[in-house]
């Protein structure tokens, strides 16, 4: 009886981690909204592995900087509006390619979330969140208190 129940949940194990890594495995869409530590993203990104965009807006770029070598495209036009050129401006980052790995960051990782989640549906393929933002959340420490390089607004 004892094997039959260790039995059964080790199978339901192996079912849902063959599930969560099949799609990769097989070629298929990684999942959305992919997480990555900000210093492994930042490690990419000054390798030339990964373009980093910033989706908050001019004020905070200007308040805090921008990731180093990041893309400055504001998720939002105003509060609540998604900007109309946001997609535009991410396929002009990456060259037109869909398939260029992209991490998105923003403050605390709400906007880079859904940021990522509307790149995978508008058919980018290879997007991840830096889901400890810049100041920090659950997910870590974030960008400035790890030190991670800056570099100024050039947007603003």
């Amino acid at each position: 009886m004892a094997c039959r129940k260790l039995c059964s949940g080790m199978l339901l194990l192996l079912a849902v981690g063959w599930l969560t890594i099949a799609p990769r495995v097989l070629g298929g869409e990684t999942p959305a909204s992919a997480p990555i530590a900000a210093p492994a993203a930042s490690a990419q990104l000054s390798a030339g592995e990964l373009v980093v965009v910033d989706v908050r807006g001019p004020g905070e770029w200007a308040s805090t900087g921008v990731p180093r070598g990041a893309a400055e495209v504001s998720l939002f036009a105003r509060p609540g509006t998604i900007n109309d050129n946001f997609i535009d401006r991410v396929l002009a980052a990456v060259g037109g390619d869909k398939s260029t790995p992209i991490a998105t960051i923003c403050a605390t990782g709400v906007r880079s979330s859904m940021a990522s989640d509307i790149l995978r549906k508008n058919g980018f393929t290879e997007v991840y969140d830096i889901a400890e933002g810049m100041f920090g959340s659950k997910f870590g420490p974030g960008w400035l208190r790890r030190g991670l390089p800056l570099g100024p607004c050039r947007t603003c």
